[in-house]
């Protein structure tokens, strides 16, 4: 007997189905930087989302062509002036802010566009990143920044204390902010210190919040 095959939400990361959790039924999402568009799949089959990709990189752009995710070939350092103002309910950046070239841009960017955003990055202050730049003195490679130096897309890292002072000198409300530990899992220790023992936060975000306030 052949073994059932998998389903969607059992192939995608967890931080995938952790984002997927935080967008409504019937939503219009943008997700940029899809990738191979497995989370806009998802959440157009099981949420019934109008869902759009914005993806760089050819091989990831027939991906989503063959699942049906509808996406456009752009550069996010080129900004989203094609959409208006509030023309989706949730705009999504996964794993894509350390790559690229103006953060600051493409944050105001999505939340112009969208009422709510949703980002995750991998946190550079984690315990086991310190430890190798601390006893190893090289840059560190882990499961969350697999690349050597020399060949990483990373070119802004961050930390959540870096993210969270950015929010609130630019006036971005943090509605919620999820923090992941070792092999991308929840705990006591990433969300009691998440600066220090969390490899992956995910930011809820809105603009235009009071200055100072989280």
């Amino acid at each position: 007997m052949n073994p059932k095959p998998k389903r969607l939400s059992d192939r995608i990361r967890l931080d995938l189905e952790i984002i997927a959790d935080l967008i409504e039924t019937g939503s219009r999402v943008l997700d940029l930087g899809c990738g191979e568009g497995d989370l806009l799949a998802k959440l157009m089959k099981e949420k019934a989302c109008n869902g759009q990709g914005i993806e760089i990189q050819d091989k990831n752009i027939c991906a989503c062509v063959e699942k049906g995710v509808p996406v456009i070939h752009a550069d996010l350092d080129e900004g989203l002036r094609e959409y208006p103002d509030n023309s989706f309910d949730y705009v999504i950046l996964s794993r894509t802010l350390q790559v690229v070239k103006r953060p600051d841009f493409i944050l105001k960017e999505m939340l112009r566009v969208g009422k709510i955003g949703i980002v995750s990055f991998p946190n550079f202050s984690a315990l086991t990143v310190r430890s190798q730049l601390f006893f190893k003195g090289q840059m560190p490679v882990t499961k969350n920044l697999p690349y050597q130096w020399f060949n990483t897309p990373n070119i802004h890292l961050l930390t959540i204390k870096d993210f969270n002072a950015f929010c609130s000198q630019e006036a971005i409300a943090v509605l919620k902010q999820i923090n992941l530990g070792t092999e991308r899992k929840k705990g006591v220790l990433p969300d009691l210190l998440p600066n220090l023992f969390a490899h992956l936060a995910i930011f809820k975000i809105q603009g235009n919040a009071e200055p100072g306030i989280q």
